[in-house]
């Protein structure tokens, strides 16, 4: 098992598999970001690797992340070969839907269990100036295409900005009602410089959504958890639940159980802060040899913090955007 100095089990691991993206969602990244070479990047067996390393380790939920991850060339190779670790309970995956209605299909195949879908709008020019891409069709298909497969569960989640989106906080509801989806309300993370809106200006707090929700549906408090840092409240006379990633208004860290490795080979320890170790240089010094990669892991979990401190009154402290840091 490993253990942070919190006496926090860490047995989720994020894997970003890379950083680059179909859309450019205006919370995210810029419209001309730069990415990175592909030397800079992990391979896909050394993403591998990785994942056989944090499973000997205890690790039993792993998440698949970008940019978007289904854009990377080969990813089912990788996807197949991480499913079938033994020790590993859940292989998931957080994606913009993009790929979904070519690519559904055999990601329930290979062992995927839960899908995480971004989808912050239903109003398709909406949709193009949040994401900076006329995509909405495609990604519905694909929502489509993946509530008709058996997969364990489903979840949107959807980033609230007033001004932007906050509007459609019960339509967003009831369209994951109908395919009995849960959904996510995220408040937005100070995570790079952007030049679309002012965060400030634009944050929308869990709570006041929930009181929104709350006079329309019966919500209680759910004990609900899938790893992740969801607040979960089930709607009465519903399988679907209603869930709250508040890293402003209910910090969530005293509960972290997750480490994140970006795809360039950096073992985040928090989400909020650059306390890392490099894995990259490891694995190409010792590429069939777990041992070394493992002691680096072990030794990485002393620089975890005990939480992060986001501040919407101040400029970012974290300048990589989300999607360099794999959500």
């Amino acid at each position: 098992m490993l253990i942070d100095p919190f006496g926090r089990n860490i047995d989720y691991l994020r894997i970003s598999v890379t950083d680059r993206c179909d859309f450019r969602c205006t919370y995210c990244m810029d419209e001309n970001a730069t990415f990175l070479p592909r030397k800079d990047i992990l391979s896909l067996e050394e993403i591998v690797q990785v994942a056989k390393a944090f499973v000997a380790l205890g690790t039993r939920k792993i998440r698949i992340t970008g940019g978007e991850p289904l854009v990377r060339k080969d990813i089912l190779w990788a996807l197949e070969q991480i499913a079938v670790l033994p020790g590993l309970e859940e292989l998931t995956i957080t994606t913009n839907g993009s790929q979904l209605e070519k690519m559904g299909q055999q990601l329930f195949d290979l062992g995927v269990s839960r899908i995480n879908i971004s989808l912050d709008t239903l109003k398709r020019d909406r949709f193009e100036k949040l994401t900076r891409r006329d995509k909405l069709e495609q990604v519905l298909r694909g929502i489509d295409t993946v509530s008709a497969l058996p997969f364990k569960q489903l979840k949107l989640n959807a980033v609230i900005l007033g001004g932007h989106n906050d509007d459609e906080v019960e339509t967003l509801v009831d369209y994951a009602l109908q395919r009995n989806m849960d959904i996510s309300f995220i408040e937005e993370m100070p995570l790079g410089a952007i030049s679309d809106h002012d965060r400030a200006e634009v944050y929308v707090s869990s709570d006041t959504i929930l009181k929104r929700l709350q006079t329309r549906w019966q919500l209680t408090p759910s004990p609900h958890k899938t790893g992740g840092p969801s607040r979960y409240f089930q709607i009465a006379g519903e399988r679907s639940k209603i869930g709250f990633i508040s890293p402003h208004s209910h910090n969530f860290c005293s509960t972290c159980n997750r480490v994140r490795m970006t795809v360039e080979g950096r073992l985040l320890l928090c989400l909020g802060n650059e306390h890392s170790k490099d894995l990259k240089s490891v694995l190409r010094a010792h590429p069939n040899d777990l041992k070394p990669l493992q002691d680096q892991i072990v030794k990485a979990l002393a620089l975890k913090p005990e939480k992060h401190h986001f501040n919407l009154d101040e400029e970012p402290q974290i300048l990589r955007f989300m999607s360099a840091t794999g959500g």
